[in-house]
């Protein structure tokens, strides 16, 4: 008689696969709160005390971890010592192992949830079951999903056995699930301990789960997903937070985390435009609408079919004042009911409903970092979140930047660190006005912006990522108009900008924080 051992948290679907396995002629090997929902759902299970010999000890924490389990799982069939073995000791062996975890990521999202709680939520015995079974996949079936419930015992009714095929693919999801599940508490106990806790530590365990497949990647021939931390952060998921629209895109999510973060950063209410990964347009206003018209005012040709970020609620007028724009994604953290009314006769639009769980800078382990594959790895860095008031700002110009320039100097500064590297953004009144970036060069990158603006560049302030090599961008600027400029500093010929913005009475800041975006 074939043997299975069933001991799960998550109890979706298990009755039927059990009654199925006992139609089947297997035995069932239960213990604990397990075996008493089985009972109680008429399904017949035998103790693993029954088959062990021993009772659980330690409240529970010691069930399963006996060799009359392991070694029934453990043992290669085709090795006749390990057989000799199992008859030595009467152990039986065990066919297939069905066990799913504690759900430590879930426990972990609850407010109220200890240390002692989480300690708690740590599985021992089911990590060592499944990881067993699917060391021993030869002989061994192992099911830690509900969902595979289905699949195998379909494939049992058609011909007795589950294929080779399958029991590789359930045995590397089990190891798939466990690094994830390692990766939870590691991540969780960093939170807890985090004086303890490397910045960058050795080893890094990413922990992530598939939660949207996509319909491609960056362009149709590239296969692509979305995977999110099994423990969250500062940003809640992006599964159900999606209120109409066609399924969101690869780029779509590409574009959204700029646009987000970006609007965050700025004073409410606030607006950022992205198009391409790079912002387009970027205020702050009186209002919703007031943001937004200022922000597609800036560039209202690349602002077509971009991803619209707020910070406040989207209302009524602003909804009004949008519906005459091709966007693709609209996210707020709040809509009324009338702006939604409005919104749905944009029927492919994407509107999100999605705001930071904290508004404050609060670390989060690996939740405030950005990873990007390169060279068949992965490089790893805190994400950019200085602000202008974290950096030390000095004016290095004879002419001292007015209150209204120090403003917009600030708030340029706030823009282009999200602005693809060379960055310049011009700002006038807490709205960008023009913005160059992405080039190779820093006076090209200065020229778009001011080109973008026209005569908006006139009056206007000038914030760039990093410090001018040469001063020709600083005469780019006076030619247009533009009254302040901000910028890192720490150029070898500093003070030939210096001398160029003095010469054409430029006011000039330093921060001495560069903010590249590659």
């Amino acid at each position: 008689m074939k043997r299975a051992i069933i001991s799960v948290a998550d109890k979706t679907g298990i009755c039927d696969f059990a009654a199925s396995l006992l139609d089947l002629g297997w035995e069932i090997i239960s213990s604990g709160g397990t075996a008493r929902f089985l009972r109680e759902h008429g399904i017949q299970v035998t103790e693993v005390s029954d088959v062990t010999g021993f009772p659980e000890i330690l409240g529970g924490r010691v069930k399963t971890l006996n060799p009359r389990i392991h070694g029934g799982i453990l043992a290669r069939r085709d090795v006749k010592e390990d057989m000799s073995e199992l008859e030595e000791h009467g152990i039986k062996a065990i066919d297939m192992v069905v066990c799913n975890l504690y759900p430590f990521a879930e426990a972990a999202s609850k407010p109220d949830a200890t240390l002692e709680d989480m300690v708690e939520q740590i599985d021992i015995g089911g990590p060592s079951l499944i990881r067993a079974a699917a060391k021993n996949h030869r002989w061994v079936t192992v099911i830690c999903k509900p969902e595979r419930y289905r699949e195998v015992i379909d494939e049992l009714k058609l011909s007795g056995h589950v294929s080779q095929e399958l029991r590789q693919k359930l045995a590397l999801e089990v190891f798939l699930h466990t690094s994830c599940y390692d990766a939870a508490i590691a991540s969780y106990l960093g939170r807890v301990w985090s004086e303890l806790r490397s910045e960058f530590p050795k080893e890094l365990g990413l922990g992530y789960e598939k939660k949207i497949s996509l319909r491609y990647g960056e362009n149709p021939h590239q296969k692509a997903a979305y995977y999110e931390p099994a423990l969250e952060g500062i940003i809640p998921s992006l599964v159900g937070c999606q209120i109409q629209g066609k399924q969101i895109s690869y780029n779509n999510i590409n574009d959204l985390d700029n646009a987000f973060n970006a609007v965050w950063d700025l004073d409410s209410p606030g607006c950022v435009i992205v198009k391409h990964a790079s912002p387009c347009g970027a205020a702050i206003g009186n209002s919703a609408e007031d943001a937004f018209a200022k922000a597609l005012d800036c560039d209202p040709v690349s602002a077509f079919g971009g991803i619209v970020a707020f910070n406040c609620q989207v209302d009524e007028e602003c909804a009004l004042a949008m519906k005459k724009v091709f966007m693709e994604v609209l996210v707020a953290p709040s809509f009324t009911d009338e702006a939604l009314n409005i919104l749905k006769t944009k029927k492919d639009l994407r509107v999100l409903l999605l705001a930071p769980k904290t508004f404050g800078r609060e670390k989060v382990y690996y939740q405030d970092h950005s990873l990007k594959s390169a060279m068949g790895g992965i490089l790893v860095q805190e994400k950019d979140r200085r602000l202008p008031q974290d950096e030390d700002w000095k004016v290095v110009s004879k002419r001292q930047p007015t209150s209204e320039e120090l403003e917009d100097l600030k708030f340029a500064m706030t823009v282009c660190k999200y602005v693809k590297s060379n960055s310049i953004v011009l700002a006038k009144n807490g709205q960008t006005v023009g913005i160059g970036g992405g080039q190779p060069n820093r006076v090209d990158a200065v020229r778009i912006a001011i080109e973008r603006a026209g005569e908006r560049a006139q009056g206007s302030s000038l914030a760039s990522d990093a410090f001018f090599p040469f001063p020709d961008s600083v005469e780019e600027a006076g030619k247009a108009g533009i009254t302040a400029i901000v910028h890192p500093g720490g150029s070898l010929r500093d003070q030939e900008s210096i001398d160029a913005a003095d010469r054409l009475q430029i006011a000039m800041v330093t921060t001495g924080t560069r903010h590249f975006l590659h």
